[in-house]
């Protein structure tokens, strides 16, 4: 028998506030149509003054808690994938394990952007299988309305604040493809691109910063660098784009969802799309589009996804799972 992580509950949350295009529209140079046409987004959610990560996170995690019917203590571990920490230290993963009241366990914070959630798994997966730990919760949360240019309409409009959050627990399957959890992950990074995609501030420079993007290089990257790391975690899992049901990617830009795809082979209505009611929430939207896609009875039990997500680093990387 082989061990594998399979997930137990899932959950999301998105701040109350709802921004339109049209609040762009009517502030810069910019319009409804223009940001539509070039990224697929049509609103996005903004953490209330106050709400931060932590706060966010903890809500995502009660509602993984509820859907899975755990309790806090029930959990090992929670990692937690963000670039927008509440502070520099501690983790903001420790403050969500304050938050829900677990007592029990660790938590730690993961950092790799956009791609964060993926290497969350693939963390979480390796303590499973290690026998760290039998139960982990991995988050994705984000407040990146804390980190945009108000004055660079091409970055601004982008991005938005919510976590999703994934229960992981060991399992025995018969070391088959057929088996629940996660099958394979594949991973990578590249610090010559630093400059692609980057927030110029930081404990060096005694600043938050804001965050700076080449948004056309980026886009050159994620396509080719998204579908084969789809490719290379199916081919480590034995399987191919046909035997997949559902793509849950990183939902940064329509354009980019619908190129991977079509490297894939995977006709759209075979992703989760929620890029047009979210924007960009960076290591908060795969877990979100997975609490989403679950929510509007897309995902079911048995089904087999496939994430990729790319982020600043770069950072890339795929995990193929079974629902």
């Amino acid at each position: 028998m082989t061990i594998r992580a399979v997930v137990q509950g899932v959950g999301h949350y998105l701040p109350a506030r709802i921004v339109e295009n049209a609040e762009f529209a009517a502030k810069m140079d910019t319009s409804d149509e223009w940001i539509k046409t070039r990224s697929g987004i049509e609103r996005r959610h903004y953490a209330a003054e106050g709400e931060n990560t932590s706060d966010l996170g903890a809500a995502a995690a009660r509602a993984a808690l509820a859907h899975a019917g755990l309790q806090a203590d029930d959990l090992d571990a929670i990692i937690l994938a963000t670039s927008t920490a509440d502070l520099t230290f501690p983790s903001a993963a420790s403050m969500i394990q304050a938050k829900i009241g677990m007592s029990v366990g660790f938590a730690f914070d993961v950092q790799a952007v956009c791609a964060g959630f993926v290497f969350a798994l693939s963390t979480a997966q390796g303590m499973i299988l290690s026998g760290q730990a039998r139960r982990v919760m991995v988050i994705g949360a984000e407040t990146f309305s804390k980190l945009m240019d108000w004055e660079d309409r091409a970055s601004c409009v982008l991005f938005g604040d919510g976590a999703g959050a994934v229960i992981l627990a060991a399992e025995q399957g018969a070391g088959t493809s057929q088996d629940r959890g996660i099958l394979a992950t594949d991973l990578h990074s590249d610090g010559q691109f630093k400059d692609l995609l980057y927030v110029d501030g930081g404990v060096s420079t005694g600043q938050t910063g804001k965050l700076r993007m080449q948004g056309r290089e980026v886009f050159r990257h994620a396509v080719e660098k998204l579908a084969e790391t789809a490719h290379a975690a199916l081919d480590k899992a034995g399987l191919t784009g046909e035997d997949v049901n559902w793509i849950v990617p990183h939902q940064a830009n329509i354009r980019i969802i619908e190129g991977t795809a079509k490297r894939m082979q995977v006709p759209m209505d075979r992703v989760v799309v929620t890029v047009q009611d979210h924007g960009n929430t960076s290591a908060a939207s795969i877990p979100l589009a997975l609490s989403v896609g679950v929510a509007r009875g897309q995902i079911k039990r048995g089904d087999l996804i496939v994430t990729e997500a790319i982020g600043g680093g770069l950072a890339w990387g795929a995990v193929v799972l079974r629902w």
